[in-house]
């Protein structure tokens, strides 16, 4: 994650923030993180339709009491909580967005609003984007054929979807303020059905995901980090029994790992992977696919888990959930998930040295 082309600074790093599909609750907790957001750190901005944001403060439940300016992606001037510092998108979807309903109008508010922060991006306006959850039906019908943002941001830097990993951070709590210690998964393969997933599996997918994942969790713990890889099949093949991809795919990627000097151990079986990282034997886990890594992060804290892209000349990270239309407006969004986001996205920059 070397966020190239980045205009270097003393000043904290611009955090350029999108709410996602706007008829889900990411406006909320976009609302919420920035009443309770981490200005100190960080000049925040929220990429959206100024009037998007106002209809949400104004009718949705369990809102803060915040003013709405709109300012350009440049403007150099700190962020506070009283306030939502907006960049309106350059291009303006048609159409009313309704409140819980899936509708192209949506979708196309989404797509443009990280369209826009990419931008400011990119020319060094913002130095990290902190994205909202989208709604992919959403999102195909307003005309976007990607899966998410991982390959969109990809596609959108010029890359293919298999350059970009998703990782999941949940921060946990460290024995004291000057470390951090949590559990990061990285995907091998990305948003895709379970039996193109294990067609496409390879040991140079594995191997790149595990080199991707050891680079950013670096800078998150502080040290160099101890990383598991998980078997694909029940109980890791049972010596073949259950399938020869560990012995065929997996233990070559965990051998190359090793090679290139990181502290790695696998193929290990699933069920009680998860179990042991969650005690704090691993500090990362090379996930196959994607329920394999997203259920067990869900478990253990959904509210404060954060999606990482990796792979990507730009620092991007999320919330971990979706766009929750069951409860939106009903004052129960949760902005945990946001803050931490902000968080690992001040960090990675600061890591990267981009405010150096």
């Amino acid at each position: 994650m070397d966020p190239a082309g980045m205009t270097h600074t003393t000043l904290p790093p611009v955090i350029a923030l999108t709410c996602g599909d706007p008829a889900g609750i990411g406006p909320e907790v976009v609302c919420l993180a920035w009443a309770a957001g981490p200005h100190a750190r960080a000049r925040l901005r929220v990429f959206a339709e100024r009037s998007i944001l106002a209809d949400v403060l104004a009718h949705r439940r369990g809102m803060p009491v915040l003013a709405v300016e709109t300012v350009a992606a440049a403007d150099p001037r700190p962020s506070e909580a009283g306030t939502l510092l907006v960049v309106e998108p350059a291009v303006t979807p048609a159409g009313a967005v309704a409140p819980g309903v899936i509708s192209a109008a949506g979708g196309r508010a989404a797509a443009v609003a990280v369209e826009a922060a990419f931008a400011a991006t990119r020319c060094g306006s913002a130095h990290a984007i902190v994205t909202g959850p989208l709604h992919k039906e959403a999102l195909h019908m307003a005309g976007y054929d990607v899966p998410g943002h991982t390959e969109f941001l990809a596609r959108a830097c010029g890359l293919p979807d298999a350059a970009a990993s998703m990782m999941l951070w949940l921060p946990m709590a460290a024995a004291d303020d000057t470390s951090q210690r949590g559990l990061g998964v990285v995907h091998a393969t990305l948003h895709e059905s379970l039996r193109s997933a294990v067609a496409r599996l390879s040991a140079s997918g594995i191997e790149a995901a595990g080199l991707r994942l050891a680079a950013v969790l670096r800078p998150l713990v502080g040290r160099p980090p101890r990383i598991a890889v998980a078997a694909l099949n029940p109980h890791g093949g049972e010596g073949g029994l259950f399938g020869d991809e560990e012995a065929r795919i997996v233990a070559p990627a965990v051998g190359r790992l090793a090679g290139a000097g990181l502290a790695v151990t696998g193929p290990l079986p699933a069920d009680t992977l998860f179990l042991r990282a969650s005690r704090g034997e691993f500090d990362g886990v090379v996930a196959l696919y994607h329920d394999q890594g997203h259920i067990p992060i869900k478990l253990l804290g959904m509210h404060r888990a954060v999606n990482i892209t990796l792979g990507l000349p730009l620092v991007r990270t999320s919330v971990a959930h979706g766009t929750a239309f069951d409860i939106v407006g009903r004052g129960r969004a949760d902005p945990s998930s946001m803050l931490a986001a902000i968080d690992a996205a001040v960090r990675l920059v600061e890591a990267a040295g981009a405010t150096a």
